[in-house]
C-alpha cells in the first residue's frame, strides 16, 4: 500500500478520511461478496444432498500404474517378401525325371548322398518328425505351403518328415495331380537330400518320405 502524503493543512486531513473510509467499503462489499457466494454455494450442495440423498466421499483408489510394454514388431512384410520368393523359386516346368532313381518308386537323391541312404529313408531308419498334407489344395496353394513347409522344418533341424500328396482316386480321370508336381517342387529344394515313396503303412503311393539337410 502506498504510504500516505505527509498532511498539510486540515483539508489534507479529510481528504484523507474520505479515502480511508472508501477503502473499508470497498473491503466490506467484497467480504460480502465471498459471503454471499459461498452460502450460494452451500445451499446448491445441499439442495444436491437432498435430491440424491447421504453422499459418502470416494476414498482415493490405491492404484499401480503398470509400465506399458509395446509388443513386438512382427515381420510381416519380410514373411511377404519369404513367400513370394518360395512360390517363384518352385518351378513346374523343371525336368525332373532325369534326376529320379529308375527304380519302380522314382525315388531322389541329391549328388554326393549315397543310395545307402535312400534305403535307410525306405526302411523307416529316421524318425517321422512332421508331415504336411496338401490333399484339397490348388497347384498354387499346394506348392506355397510345401515351400514354406520344408522351409520351415529345414529351419527347425528336423531331418525327415512326411509329405502326403494324395494318389489321384478324387481327381479328374483319376489321376494324381500332385504327385508328379511335388516331386518335381521337392527337388528345387535344396533343403532336400532325399526322398522316397512312403512304405504302406506310412501312406504308400500317395505321400513321400524326405529326408532334410536339417541346421
Amino acid at each position: 500500500m502506498k504510504p500516505p502524503a505527509p498532511l498539510h493543512s486540515l483539508q489534507d486531513l479529510k481528504q484523507l478520511q474520505r479515502e480511508l473510509k472508501l477503502r473499508r467499503r470497498l473491503e466490506e462489499e467484497r467480504r460480502e461478496r465471498e459471503a454471499a457466494a459461498a452460502r450460494l454455494a452451500d445451499q446448491e450442495r445441499r439442495v444436491f444432498e437432498l435430491s440424491v440423498g447421504p453422499v459418502t466421499p470416494l476414498s482415493a483408489p490405491q492404484r499401480v500404474l503398470h509400465r506399458r510394454t509395446p509388443p513386438a514388431a512382427e515381420p510381416l512384410q519380410r514373411e511377404a517378401d519369404e513367400r513370394q520368393v518360395l512360390l517363384q523359386a518352385l518351378s513346374d516346368d523343371f525336368d525332373v525325371e532325369s534326376l529320379l532313381e529308375t527304380d519302380e518308386t522314382l525315388s531322389f537323391r541329391r549328388e554326393g548322398i549315397s543310395i545307402e541312404v535312400v534305403r535307410k529313408l525306405r526302411r523307416g531308419h529316421w524318425s517321422l518328425q512332421a508331415q504336411i498334407d496338401l490333399h484339397g489344395l490348388r497347384r498354387d496353394q499346394a506348392r506355397e505351403a510345401l515351400g514354406l513347409f520344408i522351409h520351415d522344418a529345414a529351419r527347425r533341424g528336423l531331418r525327415c518328415v512326411r509329405v502326403v500328396h494324395g494318389k489321384g482316386h478324387g481327381s479328374p480321370g483319376r489321376e494324381p495331380v500332385l504327385k508328379g508336381r511335388v516331386r518335381r517342387w521337392l527337388v528345387q529344394k535344396e533343403e532336400v537330400l532325399a526322398f522316397v515313396q512312403a512304405r504302406g503303412s506310412d501312406g504308400g503311393a500317395g505321400a513321400l518320405m524326405v529326408l532334410l539337410s536339417g541346421s
